[in-house]
């Protein structure tokens, strides 16, 4: 009987006899215990009375009296401490208590009673009581606030357990509070933009890109030899389709720099003097080429001129070296100029300017008045070689060199150069001089002179254009058109869409070239423009002296490859807005291809003509500032007129 004069017992097994019974945690509201003889007593009788309730095969009664409502304290509470009985309890998992349904959180449910207890009794702290309407009661619990282990435990208590008794509410409602509030899912006000295939962001395509050899990394951390794993992180091949936002964790960058990191044994394998063309971390192997040119074809812009001697220059070079109907610059400009002007600086300060601060002056050699100038775009000087030049005169007193070559060679990655600007002799008549000039060209152009020959197996020693992968050959070689005067010009008129197949078949330079007996092994592309030579000065109209000269192709662009299709004609027309010669300005562009090159190569370390490069740069915010001034002082004219 409790203190309300309601009967009740415990609707669970209890533990043999002669064992310690657990105290059961309860949340509901508790009274003060009465004395400790009766409630020891009371909870005696109820045991007894519920074990004899069982039948003879172990089940439960249906009938059971209802429980206290007041807990009372087991023995293992009046015999032993507080303290033995906590130490006796088992701390839940991390994992019990995630998986566990009627977790609430708090730091007080991880201490679960041991179930272990013998005569098969397992005291739970969600043990279910019934009465005799078959109502269900919360758990038991005994909350011994005096207790100096609990009162330790005092902050993590729930809310509703620091509460007076006398202000708790019932047990149903305690239940309702314990439990987990789940919210429910935030729906999108409108609609969500459609995702791109690759959602990377463009400035982060290129600082996440993952470098094949994290590859090697995870293969070794699971496990492999990594025996074959020996390439270099900082010459790998960037891998494109593994562009993500997640990259920048995945891959494995440097603490201390956007550069990914060198193991080791890599540096000590790799040498920096030797290296292969198939190898790994070369230089300027191929993965540092497919880096740069994924097609390995760099772009060869050429222009050739026979200035005259003019001392005055074009105001704009614009329409030499960036025509307006190209939609991209080229990797490369070389510039040979026939009878230069005298001021040769200036003319390649005024290059400098016109290219503007993309590109540098790789080298510049001269001959006479033969001048040759290579600019490179500023960002891939770092894979030119040292750059050798020479020159040869075809007069025959050597001090006068008007007439001869300058040539310029250089190895770009594995792929060797040679660009030659000649002049030869003129006149009408004298094609076979003109054949001499180039023999002796061949023979007497000394080069290379260092750089090694990246195909040894097809040089000669009295051809210099064998030497090279690449040869281009340009400049005024004054052969001309074998035809009277009024036959070219009229041939000129009736051309359709600039056909000049007819006139072409009295070029001399395509039929020596077809003979055999100059320009060995070298191309031209189809010429679909007006013959260069010869027209008054500033004005398109051919010779009108007493020479009556017969307009000819004397300015011409040739080249030259060891392999089959190397070099691809993409342009090669005439300039005919530059009218400060007699002769028209000739322009090429070309796309060539690149092979890998060896660590031994000697690199010109990023040299170029500084000086030039700031003057040049100078002259040109100079034009540009002069320009703004003009427009703002013809705005300001217009506004006062008005």
């Amino acid at each position: 009987m409790t203190e309300t004069g309601e009967d009740s017992s415990l609707c669970q097994p209890c533990a043999a006899p002669g064992k310690v019974v657990s105290a059961v945690n309860d949340t509901r509201p508790s009274k003060p215990p009465v004395a400790d003889s009766k409630t020891s007593k009371d909870l005696n009788d109820t045991l007894k009375l519920a074990q004899l309730t069982r039948d003879r095969e172990g089940k439960i009664s249906p009938y059971q009296p209802r429980p206290p409502s007041v807990p009372r304290l087991s023995k293992a509470t009046k015999n032993g401490s507080v303290e033995e009985t906590v130490r006796g309890r088992r701390l839940r998992s991390s994992q019990e208590s995630l998986t566990d349904p009627a977790e609430t959180g708090s730091s007080t449910d991880s201490l679960k009673e041991d179930q272990t207890a013998p005569g098969g009794f397992v005291p739970s702290s969600a043990a279910t009581f019934g009465n005799g309407q078959g109502s269900t009661v919360g758990p038991l619990s005994t909350p011994l606030t005096g207790s100096p282990v609990f009162r330790d435990r005092g902050h993590s208590l729930s809310e509703y357990e620091r509460r007076p008794q006398n202000q708790q509410s019932d047990p149903t409602e305690q239940q309702v509070r314990s439990s987990k509030v789940r919210l429910s899912p935030v729906q999108p006000t409108g609609p969500l933009p459609a995702l791109e295939k690759t959602f990377a962001s463009a400035t982060l395509r290129a600082s996440n890109r993952i470098d094949r050899d994290c590859v090697d990394y995870g293969i070794l951390a699971r496990g492999g030899s990594g025996d074959g794993l020996h390439r270099n992180l900082s010459d790998s091949r960037l891998l494109e389709n593994m562009v993500l936002d997640r990259a920048s964790v995945n891959s494995m960058k440097s603490n201390y720099s956007v550069l990914n990191p060198i193991r080791p044994r890599d540096v000590r394998k790799r040498s920096f003097l030797e290296g292969s063309v198939l190898g790994n971390g070369a230089l300027l192997g191929a993965e540092e080429l497919d880096r740069y040119f994924p097609d390995r074809r760099v772009g060869v812009y050429i222009a050739t001129w026979n200035m005259q001697g003019e001392k005055g220059l074009p105001t704009n070079l614009d329409d030499l070296l960036l025509p307006t109907d190209s939609e991209f610059a080229q990797d490369f400009y070389v510039i040979g100029v026939q009878e230069g002007s005298p001021d040769r600086r200036e003319w390649e300060i005024r290059l400098q300017e016109t290219l503007g601060p993309y590109y540098v002056m790789l080298y510049a050699a001269s001959h006479g008045v033969l001048y040759l100038t290579v600019f490179v775009r500023r960002d891939l000087i770092w894979f030119c070689s040292e750059v050798e030049h020479a020159t040869v005169t075809t007069r025959i007193i050597s001090q006068i060199k008007t007439k001869g070559a300058v040539g310029i060679g250089f190895t770009f990655f594995g792929t060797s150069f040679l660009f030659i600007t000649s002049h030869f002799t003129s006149g009408d008549a004298k094609v076979y001089e003109r054949i001499l000039d180039y023999n002796k060209i061949i023979e007497a152009l000394a080069l290379p002179k260092g750089l090694p020959d990246t195909n040894p197996y097809r040089s000669t020693a009295s051809d210099v254009t064998t030497r090279f992968d690449e040869v281009f050959w340009f400049g005024d070689f004054n052969f001309r058109l074998s035809q009277d005067r009024f036959s070219v010009e009229a041939t000129i008129n009736q051309a359709a869409d600039k056909d000049m197949r007819r006139l072409l078949h009295h070029d001399q330079l395509s039929k020596e070239m077809k003979d055999g007996s100059i320009f060995k092994g070298f191309q031209e592309a189809p010429i679909h423009f007006f013959p260069t030579y010869k027209f008054d000065v500033g004005c398109d109209i051919y010779d009108t002296s007493a020479k009556q000269r017969t307009p000819s192709y004397t300015d011409r662009i040739l080249y030259r490859n060891r392999q089959v299709d190397d070099i691809k004609v993409v342009k090669y027309t005439s300039c005919s807005s530059i009218r400060t010669s007699d002769h028209r300005p000739v322009i090429g562009v070309f796309q060539v291809k690149l092979r890998p090159g060896r660590d031994n190569i000697p690199l010109g370390a990023g040299q170029f003509d500084r000086s030039l490069y700031l003057e040049g740069i100078r002259r040109r915010i100079t034009r540009e500032l002069k320009r703004r001034e003009a427009m703002t002082n013809q705005s300001s004219s217009i506004c006062s007129i008005s």
